[in-house]
């Protein structure tokens, strides 16, 4: 019979460390779980909606009438490499029914041009290339140029696992002889998906879901500058708002998400960028 070797003092501590760092887990898991389990469904409300369309009237006016609508913004801070997000007033406020989340963020890509961002915005085929993880699957619906319809599969995680199923109208052109760019992307329906991939799944009525997301537009503007593109992206969405007891796993998603997505896709609109040039160079 083999001596039984016990641990050294050390390695009963560190045994010690691997337990309680698997059992902390494992509660931490079954905490969300059984959270996520009870967390009652939302409904969007003709409030809620209503909300989330008087205001983007209001930013697509401020849009139109500014002297330079379709010019990003001057920001001091961005520089090549860098990206800016802030909030616009306050970046997430209730409102009758849901929460209304409005960002902005900016960067800049030396050496890209208008027409290159253009293109990849309206690659709707291929948008998983550039924007996975996030975004898992796109196809044009309808596409006549300057105006599309898209479908597109998103997949987020953060403390737990949203995939959603949303339509977008899309507007896109360049201005100013080429030198500037606009594209515009409004929803027109999301659902949220259980099970997702597998054979039971299925998506929730739209509106009748856990509200991680009802509404989202995007305001895409770039400018060829001395320095590079410019390149700036408001977004508006609409959300449930926190629920009773349950805010410190809702809200981790409903008010970071937002900027997160934001953050996201404008760094892997950079990065396309760069690759694009990059491959140009090499061609050349």
């Amino acid at each position: 019979m083999r001596p039984r070797v016990l641990p050294s003092p050390a390695g009963r501590a560190t045994l010690r460390v691997v337990r309680r760092t698997f059992e902390l887990h494992w509660w931490t898991a079954t905490l969300l779980v059984a959270a996520a389990a009870r967390l009652q469904a939302a409904q969007l409300t003709p409030p809620a909606g209503k909300a989330f369309d008087s205001y983007v009237a209001e930013v697509e006016a401020r849009l139109a009438n500014q002297p330079d609508a379709a010019v990003p913004r001057p920001v001091a801070a961005v520089q090549a490499g860098s990206l800016v997000a802030d909030p616009v007033n306050g970046g997430s406020w209730p409102v009758a029914g849901g929460r209304l989340h409005h960002w902005r963020a900016t960067t800049l890509v030396p050496g890209a041009t208008p027409a290159q961002l253009l293109a990849l915005l309206r690659d709707n085929d291929h948008l998983a290339r550039y924007y996975s993880p996030e975004v898992v699957s796109s196809r044009a619906l309808r596409d006549d140029g300057e105006r599309a319809a898209v479908a597109m599969r998103f997949l987020k995680r953060q403390v737990i696992t949203v995939v959603l199923d949303a339509e977008f109208e899309t507007q896109s052109g360049l201005i100013d002889g080429g030198r500037r760019g606009f594209s515009f992307s409004r929803s027109t329906h999301i659902w949220q998906v259980d099970r997702a991939d597998s054979k039971q799944e299925r998506r929730r009525a739209e509106g009748d879901d856990d509200g991680f997301l009802w509404r989202l537009n995007s305001y895409w503007s770039f400018q060829e500058t001395p320095e590079g593109l410019r390149i700036e992206c408001e977004a508006v969405s609409l959300t449930r708002d926190v629920p009773a007891g349950l805010g410190w796993l809702i809200v981790p998603i409903i008010r970071t998400l937002p900027r997160d997505s934001l953050e996201f896709m404008l760094s892997a609109t950079r990065k396309a960028l760069l690759t694009r040039r990059s491959y140009d160079d090499r061609a050349n």
